[in-house]
């Protein structure tokens, strides 16, 4: 049996891993400066913080439609007997809604997966998908490893201010943390798919040390564990997070690095990096 892979924008998985993993990714929309825009299509997150150091506010951002998600079904199955499509967080997003309402046009041919993530955490798990699907296991093999993936994985992110997140009203638990004394880097995650936070460092060498530390004792005794790492524009901001957690002697698989699209970018603003892990072996 054939199975499709669909996924959305905020998956920000690089093009090259989408082509390789034969993922249709559906696009979520930017709204700014009166426009609308296809995130990942019409728009980047270099364009939208470009726009926002020119004074623009920041954009608010909408899920694909039904409809979207029923064009995109309706391609897939003319070449695959069902789908499997991966999403970003129903806490965060109404794009898992979205995507059910759309697969009750196909009944019985679209499974729909709330990876209560975002970013890499859905990359990762869509590349995962795809490596199961690609070793024969039928729909409810791939579901059950990747729910067990999901809820052993560990995120860990920090960005330069709260205020993105807090704007958009996507701050979760971390609401705790506005307000804190200047140099204080927060360290975030999603619990349950809302953003929390993890901790908290004085410093960005601090802030590198408790994220390395956190994926070491995650690490301990894990299989096969995989990284994916995340940026916002500047690539360069990721690179010592890396040599940091190879110092703590790790080496997970590096499933990739990838940049945050616009929608994400959105939310959580420049100066954001961090990593997705999960066991490919849980």
């Amino acid at each position: 049996m054939e199975i499709a892979l669909i996924t959305d924008s905020t998956a920000d998985l690089p093009p090259e891993q989408a082509a390789r993993a034969k993922v249709r990714v559906v696009p979520l929309y930017v709204h700014l400066d009166g426009k609308t825009y296809k995130d990942g299509v019409e728009i980047t997150a270099r364009e939208v913080i470009e726009a926002m150091k020119k004074g623009a506010e920041p954009p608010t951002t909408s899920q694909p439609t039904p409809e979207d998600f029923k064009a995109a079904y309706a391609e897939a199955l003319k070449e695959a007997d069902r789908v499997l499509s991966i999403h970003i967080s129903s806490k965060l997003s109404g794009t898992v809604q979205s995507a059910r309402m759309a697969a009750e046009a196909f009944p019985g041919k679209v499974e729909v997966f709330d990876t209560l993530q975002a970013s890499a955490g859905i990359g990762a798990l869509v590349l995962f998908a795809r490596e199961l699907l690609d070793r024969g296991l039928g729909l409810d093999e791939v579901l059950a490893k990747l729910k067990k993936a999901r809820d052993g994985s560990i995120l860990r992110f920090t960005v330069a201010s709260l205020e993105f997140l807090k704007k958009n009203g996507r701050i979760g638990g971390a609401q705790a943390l506005l307000g804190t004394l200047l140099k204080i880097k927060p360290i975030l995650t999603l619990k349950d798919g809302r953003v929390e936070p993890a901790g908290k460092a004085r410093g960005e060498k601090k802030a590198l040390a408790e994220m390395a530390r956190a994926l070491a004792q995650w690490a301990e005794g894990k299989k096969d564990p995989r990284v994916a790492y995340l940026y916002a524009a500047d690539a360069e901001a990721v690179e010592p997070l890396k040599a940091r957690i190879r110092e703590q002697g790790l080496s997970p698989k590096e499933l990739y690095t990838g940049e945050l699209g616009a929608v994400i970018s959105s939310h959580v603003g420049p100066g954001t990096y961090g990593f997705f892990a999960f066991d490919a072996e849980a």
